[in-house]
C-alpha cells in the first residue's frame, strides 16, 4: 500500500524542469567550427586598408619631417634641387598642402622631397627626374640610385599600421612634425644613442612661439608599429614647465632610476665586462646602480686639465649598506690601477668619502655622502676636481621626477663652445640658449614627451 503514495511523493518533490535532449556529436563539431571560421570571415571580408602614401615613406624612413604650407615664404633649397628653380618656383606658390622631406633606412645619402600628387595615381603626366608615385604623394629622389633603391624598399601591399604609426600619422599629415627611428636617431646624436634606449622610435608635433620651438609627442623603445593604436595616445599636453637651467650647468638629466638613463649601455657585454674586471661592479652591483633615483649635471670648469666635471647625485634609501660595500671594491680597483687617494682628504674609510688623484697630483674624481646618518641619505659621485660645495636635492617627492619619468635641461650653446655636441645635430639647436624635455610613462611601453628649445636672437 505505500508504493503508490512513495511514487506520488517523489513525483511531488522531483524538479519539474525538462531534460534537454543531448546533440548529437556532428552538430557539435559544427557549431565550434563556426564560431571559430567567424571572425577570420570578418577579417577577410572587411581587411586591415592598406596603408596610404605617407604611410609606406614611414616605413622605409629613419627620419622624416612634415612642413605646413607656406608659399608667402622663399622656396627652400630643396625644391631648388629636386625640381628645378623654375618649377620649384609655380608649385611653392600653388602649394596648399603639407609636404615632407625624408631619409632613407639608413639615414645617409640626400634627403627625399615629397609633396601631395594632384595628378593622381592613374595620371600620365610626365613625372619630375629621379621622381615616382607613392599612393597619394609624388615623391623625388635626390639622383637615380636613390630613387631605385627607394622603389625597392616600399611595400604597396602594406596594410594600415598600428601603434605608434596612428599616433603619428594624424601629427605628420597637417602641420610640422618629425618622425625617426633607431637609424635616424642614431644619426643626430652619435654616441649619446645608448643613452635615449628608451625613445628609439616617436614622432613629435612641432610649433613656433616667439623665440621658443615647443613639442609633444611619444616615443617607444620597440618598433613603430606594435601595439594597439589606443594605447600609445598621448594627452595634449603643453611645453614642458622646467625652469631654465642656471648659467653653472651644462646639463641636468634627473629621473626615478638610473635605468632610464643608463639602459643601453648596461645592456651590451663590452660594458659590462669592463666594469666588472677593472671596478668591480658585478651583476648585483649593476642592479643596485639600475634601481637608484638619481641627478646628474654637467659643470662647465673654466680653468684646470678639465673642460667640465661631471657630478652623480643618487638616493641611496636603504640600500646605504650596498652603496658601501660597492665603494669598498671600486677602491681596492682604482688602487690597484695606480691611483692614488689625496692624503688629509679621504676619511678612514673609503667607503665614506675618498678623492682620487693620478700619479702627476691631477684630481680624477671621487665620492661623498650627504645625510649619511639621516633618514635620507645620498651619495654623491664626481668627475673631475671636487666639488666646490654640495647639497641635499630632491631626487624624490614631490619637487622630482615621478615614477619612470625623466627630466632633462641642456644649454645647447654651452655645449657646443666647449665641443661636446655631436657635430650632425641641427644648426637651430646648436644655438639653442635652452632646451627642456620632459618624459612621462604611458601605456603599452610608449613614453609621452614634451619640451621646449629656446633660441637666442
Amino acid at each position: 500500500m505505500s508504493r503508490p503514495f512513495d511514487r506520488l511523493r517523489r513525483s511531488l518533490l522531483a524538479p519539474a524542469l525538462p531534460r534537454l535532449p543531448r546533440p548529437p556529436l556532428p552538430a557539435t563539431t559544427a557549431t565550434l567550427l563556426l564560431l571559430l571560421l567567424l571572425p577570420s570571415l570578418t577579417l577577410w571580408r572587411w581587411p586591415r586598408p592598406r596603408a596610404q602614401g605617407l604611410e609606406q615613406l614611414m616605413a622605409v624612413s629613419s627620419l622624416l619631417q612634415s612642413f605646413a604650407a607656406s608659399p608667402e615664404r622663399p622656396v627652400p633649397a630643396l625644391w631648388r634641387e629636386r625640381f628645378g628653380a623654375t618649377p620649384a618656383n609655380r608649385l611653392w606658390r600653388d602649394q596648399r598642402r603639407t609636404w615632407w622631406q625624408f631619409w632613407g633606412p639608413h639615414a645617409d645619402g640626400g634627403a627625399y622631397l615629397a609633396v601631395q600628387d594632384n595628378a593622381g595615381a592613374g595620371s600620365q603626366r610626365p613625372l619630375p627626374t629621379n621622381g615616382l608615385r607613392v599612393g597619394n604623394l609624388l615623391v623625388v629622389a635626390p639622383d637615380a640610385l636613390s630613387r631605385r633603391l627607394l622603389q625597392d624598399q616600399l611595400r604597396p601591399d602594406q596594410r594600415a599600421g598600428r601603434g605608434l604609426y596612428s599616433a603619428c600619422l594624424p601629427r605628420l599629415e597637417s602641420g610640422q612634425g618629425v618622425f625617426w627611428n633607431a637609424s635616424g636617431l642614431g644619426a643626430l646624436v652619435g654616441p649619446l644613442a645608448p643613452l635615449l634606449e628608451a625613445y628609439q622610435e616617436g614622432c613629435l608635433s612641432l610649433s613656433l612661439e616667439s623665440s621658443e620651438l615647443r613639442w609633444r609627442g611619444e616615443a617607444t623603445d620597440r618598433g613603430a608599429a606594435a601595439g594597439p593604436a589606443e594605447s600609445v595616445r598621448a594627452p595634449d599636453v603643453t611645453a614642458s614647465s622646467l625652469p631654465p637651467l642656471p648659467p653653472d650647468l651644462l646639463l641636468e638629466v634627473q629621473g626615478s632610476s638610473l635605468e632610464q638613463l643608463f639602459r643601453g649601455l648596461l645592456s651590451r657585454q663590452l660594458i659590462r665586462d669592463p666594469l666588472a674586471a677593472r671596478y668591480g661592479i658585478d651583476t648585483k652591483g649593476l642592479a643596485l646602480l639600475r634601481r637608484s633615483p638619481f641627478r646628474l649635471r654637467l659643470q662647465p670648469q673654466a680653468s684646470g686639465p678639465f673642460q667640465a666635471s661631471l657630478e652623480l647625485q643618487v638616493a641611496v634609501g636603504t640600500d646605504r649598506q650596498a652603496w658601501r660595500q660597492l665603494l669598498l671594491g671600486l677602491a681596492r680597483s682604482l688602487q690597484a690601477q695606480g691611483l692614488q687617494e689625496v692624503p688629509g682628504v679621504s676619511t678612514p674609510s673609503q667607503a665614506q668619502t675618498a678623492t682620487w688623484r693620478r700619479e702627476d697630483g691631477v684630481v680624477l674624481g671621487g665620492w661623498r655622502w650627504i645625510g649619511d646618518n639621516g633618514p635620507r641619505p645620498q651619495l654623491l659621485l664626481f668627475l673631475g676636481p671636487v666639488p666646490a660645495r654640495w647639497q641635499s636635492m630632491s631626487i624624490t617627492g614631490d619637487q622630482a621626477p615621478g615614477s619612470g619619468s625623466l627630466w632633462l635641461r641642456v644649454r645647447p650653446q654651452g655645449l657646443d663652445q666647449l665641443g661636446l655636441l655631436p657635430e650632425p645635430l641641427p644648426e637651430l639647436v646648436r644655438r639653442a640658449d635652452q632646451l627642456a624635455m620632459e618624459a612621462a610613462p604611458g601605456q603599452g611601453g610608449v613614453s609621452w614627451l614634451r619640451g621646449r628649445l629656446r633660441v637666442m636672437p
